[in-house]
């Protein structure tokens, strides 16, 4: 059986060294400079993948303008993100900026997006959040224009990637307290509609951030079609509810409703890295040392599904 091609593999096999390395503070020497982290492969790769993730955003109609911003976390202490006045269809690989978590502007020729102060907050409210994107989907925003959180309980793709839906209340969008609304609800919950605004998603990846904001608009859609057909709709009975927190619970999803078995707040892999940290001298790996680790781990992949291995 033939798996996917190899771009395929090497892409996600280099977005999972990333990610590791990401996720152990020890791991980034205080030596590398930012301009070096900003020109890396590494960080080109996440460019890219930013790239494809705002075409879609744009092509969905999540966005129009220059609305919305995309974010991730390139090092603990630093964040890549779009620049501000720029339509998500139109983004190239120059367009980037590099900031610090206070905002400052490390590399880059463009402004960065007025929004980075509420990816910043996420950032530093929940360590497993790496990416973050914000948005305007029509049929979530409708929602959180009007003020009203849709019906839970009513399909699984909802409880488990998303769960209960939060609703922060209105600020000035850019300023530091429109970025503080999410604060009581964004370690609890990956997706946040923010009133008479838009909705903002955060995931371990930029792709999966994404996923997030499909899922959170479709959902918001169905409820507002199938209410017109019955006003009072029929939810997942609560024994099935418990089997879909399982599955969430495994996925490292937060959720409020975990909260009572497990410490929800910061979840997954980024949590237990936290719990056992490596020696701080541990060296930052060269990025042409991570090019021929993904080189290989791809060709043993590669090989593993075609059967040859």
């Amino acid at each position: 059986m033939k798996m996917t091609n190899k771009d395929d593999i090497s892409t996600i096999v280099r977005r999972a060294v990333l990610q590791c390395l990401a996720a152990n503070p020890s791991q980034q020497s205080a030596a590398v400079e930012p301009l070096e982290i900003f020109h890396s492969s590494e960080a080109n790769a996440l460019k890219e993948e930013i790239l494809r993730v705002g075409r879609k955003l744009w092509e969905r109609q999540y966005v129009d303008g220059n609305g919305g911003n995309i974010s991730v976390r390139v090092s603990p202490q630093y964040v890549l993100c779009t620049p501000t006045l720029c339509s998500k269809a139109d983004l190239s690989l120059e367009d980037f900026s590099l900031v610090d978590l206070d905002n400052e502007k490390i590399c880059g020729d463009r402004p960065q997006t007025s929004e980075i102060l509420l990816h910043l907050e996420i950032y530093k409210a929940v360590p497993a959040a790496k990416a973050v994107i914000h948005c305007h989907p029509p049929y979530a925003t409708a929602h959180a224009v009007a003020g009203v959180v849709p019906q839970g309980n009513l399909l699984p793709e909802q409880e488990v990637f998303i769960g209960p839906v939060a609703l922060a209340p209105y600020e000035t969008p850019g300023t530091i307290a429109f970025a503080k609304t999410v604060l009581p609800y964004v370690k609890d919950h990956n997706t946040i509609l923010l009133a008479n605004h838009g909705i903002v998603c955060w995931a371990d990846t930029v792709t999966h951030a994404e996923w997030y904001v499909e899922v959170v608009d479709t959902y918001c859609k169905t409820v507002m079609i199938a209410s017109q057909l019955r006003p009072k709709l029929n939810g997942i009975p609560p024994g099935k509810i418990a089997d879909l927190l399982a599955i969430k619970k495994k996925l490292g999803l937060p959720d409020p409703r975990l909260k009572s078995s497990s410490e929800a707040t910061e979840t997954g892999h980024a949590h237990a890295v936290e719990e056992q940290p490596k020696p701080a001298s541990i060296r930052q790996p060269a990025s042409y040392e991570i090019d021929e680790l993904v080189s290989r781990l791809t060709v043993e992949v590669g090989a593993f599904f075609d059967g040859t291995k």
